[in-house]
C-alpha cells in the first residue's frame, strides 16, 4: 500500500490525466472566491518580472501551472523521496490557491478539510529542519499566499449603513470576523514561517517579498478582523527585521498611511497595530537621531493626536512619543508643544488621555528642556485644574504624585507658582467635587513647604488681583445702574 501511494506521488501529470480530473464529478463542488486577487507576477523595484527562471520541473506548459487548481488528496511530503518532494510541494501550494466557499458550513466540507490539512502540512514542512525550499518552490509558495490573502476587503460598518464615520464609536462596534479564517490563519502562519526561516536567504527572498508585496500587505491593515491585523503586525515586523533593504520603504509607507488617515479617510482600523510596529522601529533608532525621523515625528506622529478616535490607538501612540523623548532628550520641548497644539477643548475624555501621556513624557524630560516650555505647559495645566469635569481636574492634580515632575516644578517654582496659585485657590473656594478640593489643598500645602516666602508673595498678589476684580465689578454694576436710571428718565 505504501509503495502504491509512493508511486502515485511520483506520477507525472499528463494532458489526459488533467482532462479526466476536469471532468471528474467530484471536483464540481470546488468554488473559487470572487474576492481572490489575480495571482500575476509582481514587478520588482527595478521593473523586472518576479517570475523565476524555468526549471526542469517547472515550465510554462506544465499542467500544474496552466490549469485551474483543484482540491484533492495527495501523498504526504514525508512519504515521497527527496527528489520528488519539490514538485509535490509546488503542487500542494498550487492546489491551496483554490478558494473555498465559507458562506455555508455545509458547502464543500471535504474540500475545506483537504485544504486545511495541506496547509498544516506545508507549515510543518517549513518549520522542520528538513524543510529545504529552493527558489522555484518559494515562487509558488508566495504565489499561493498572494492568491489567498490579497483580496477586496468588505466595506466599513458606516459605509454599509450610510451613517457618518464621525458618529460611530470604533470601540463600541462589533468587529467583522472573516468567515474563512480557518484557512486564512494557516496561510498567514505559512508566510510567517517562511519569513523567519533561517533557511531562506534574504537576497533570494527579496525577489518575492518585494515592494509590491509589502505595499499590498500594508493595505490589508484596513481589515476589520483583529485576528488578521495581529498576524499582519507580526509578519511585517519580521520582514522589517530580516529585509534591511526594505526598511526605509516600510517606514515611508507607514507614514503615508498615517497621512491618508489624517487628511482623507479618518478610518482608524490598523493604526494601533502600525504604531506597535513603529514602536519597535523607534527603539532601534541610533543616537543622534536623523533629521528624517524628527521630521516624521512632527509631520506624521504628533498630528495623530487630533483625531476624534484617538482612544482606539492612544496607548500605542503614547508609547511611540515617549520613546522619541527617551532616545533624544532634546525632542521633549517639541513633543510637549505638539501636545499643547492639539489639546482638546471640549472632549473631556480625550483631555484625560492627554494628561496621562503628558505625565509619561515629563517623566523622561530633562530639566534643561523643561525650562523651554514651562509657561505654556502650566498655563494649560492651570486650566485643567479648574475644569468642571472632576476627572480632568483630578488627573491634573495627580501630576504632583510623580517625584520626577515635583523635582522639575521645584527647580522652576518662581515661574510655576504664580501661574498655578490662582487655579488652586479657586478650587479651594468653589469646586463642587470634594476629591478635587482635597487634592488642591494637598498641592497648596506642598507649595507652602517648598518656599513659604514665595507662597506668601503669591497669596498677596492673588488678594490684590481679587480686590481689583471686585472693584471693577462694582464699577461695572454702578455703570449699569446709571444707564438704567437714564433710560427710565428718558421714558418719562
Amino acid at each position: 500500500m505504501f509503495n502504491k501511494i509512493k508511486k502515485l506521488g511520483q506520477k507525472k501529470f499528463n494532458k489526459s490525466d488533467q482532462h479526466n480530473q476536469d471532468n471528474n464529478p467530484t471536483n464540481t463542488n470546488v468554488v473559487r472566491s470572487s474576492r481572490t486577487t489575480p495571482t500575476t507576477a509582481s514587478p520588482l523595484p527595478n521593473g523586472e518580472s518576479q517570475t523565476p527562471a524555468p526549471s526542469p520541473s517547472q515550465t510554462p506548459n506544465h499542467p500544474m501551472f496552466t490549469s485551474t487548481p483543484t482540491l484533492e488528496v495527495l501523498p504526504l511530503l514525508k512519504d515521497v523521496s527527496s527528489s520528488d518532494r519539490p514538485l509535490l510541494f509546488m503542487k500542494k501550494a498550487h492546489m491551496c490557491s483554490c478558494q473555498c466557499d465559507f458562506s455555508d458550513t455545509l458547502i464543500m466540507p471535504r474540500e475545506k478539510e483537504i485544504k486545511r490539512q495541506t496547509l498544516l502540512e506545508l507549515v510543518d514542512f517549513l518549520h522542520s529542519s528538513s524543510g529545504k525550499v529552493n527558489e522555484t518552490m518559494q515562487s509558488e509558495l508566495i504565489r499561493m499566499v498572494s492568491a489567498n490573502i490579497f483580496r477586496s476587503l468588505p466595506p466599513a460598518h458606516y459605509e454599509n449603513t450610510g451613517a457618518p464615520p464621525e458618529g460611530n464609536d470604533p470601540e463600541e462596534e462589533e468587529p467583522y470576523l472573516e468567515p474563512w479564517w480557518p484557512h486564512l490563519q494557516l496561510v498567514y502562519e505559512l508566510l510567517l514561517r517562511y519569513v523567519v526561516s533561517s533557511e531562506i536567504e534574504p537576497k533570494t527572498a527579496k525577489r518575492f517579498i518585494n515592494h509590491t508585496f509589502v505595499t499590498r500587505l500594508l493595505d490589508l491593515f484596513d481589515s476589520e478582523d483583529p485576528r488578521e491585523r495581529e498576524y499582519l503586525k507580526t509578519v511585517l515586523h519580521r520582514i522589517y527585521g530580516k529585509f534591511i533593504f526594505h526598511r526605509p520603504f516600510i517606514r515611508c509607507s507607514v507614514y503615508n498611511i498615517f497621512y491618508k488617515f489624517l487628511y482623507e479617510t479618518e478610518r482608524c482600523i490598523g493604526i494601533g497595530e502600525l504604531l506597535e510596529i513603529l514602536g519597535s522601529v523607534i527603539n532601534g533608532f541610533t543616537v543622534p537621531m536623523r533629521e528624517e525621523h524628527r521630521l516624521f515625528l512632527v509631520k506624521a506622529i504628533l498630528p495623530l493626536h487630533k483625531s476624534k478616535s484617538i482612544s482606539v490607538y492612544h496607548q500605542q501612540l503614547s508609547y511611540c512619543v515617549t520613546l522619541f523623548v527617551e532616545k533624544d532628550y532634546k525632542l521633549a520641548d517639541t513633543v510637549i508643544r505638539g501636545l499643547l497644539k492639539y489639546w482638546p477643548l471640549t472632549n473631556c475624555n480625550k483631555e484625560v488621555l492627554f494628561l496621562g501621556e503628558l505625565e509619561e513624557v515629563l517623566d523622561v524630560t530633562e530639566p534643561s528642556e523643561f525650562q523651554h516650555c514651562v509657561v505654556p505647559l502650566f498655563t494649560q495645566i492651570g486650566k485643567c485644574l479648574n475644569s468642571a469635569h472632576f476627572q480632568v481636574a483630578e488627573r491634573a492634580l495627580f501630576l504632583w504624585n510623580n517625584e520626577h515632575i515635583v523635582g522639575l516644578i521645584a527647580e522652576n517654582k518662581d515661574v510655576i507658582f504664580p501661574i498655578i496659585f490662582e487655579a488652586l485657590e479657586r478650587n479651594m473656594k468653589g469646586h463642587w467635587n470634594q476629591a478635587v478640593h482635597g487634592l488642591s489643598e494637598n498641592v497648596r500645602r506642598m507649595f507652602m513647604e517648598m518656599d513659604n516666602d514665595l507662597f506668601e508673595e503669591c497669596e498677596k498678589q492673588y488678594q490684590e488681583n481679587e480686590a481689583k476684580a471686585c472693584e471693577l465689578l462694582e464699577q461695572r454694576e454702578m455703570t449699569w445702574k446709571r444707564l438704567e436710571e437714564a433710560a427710565s428718565l428718558a421714558a418719562k
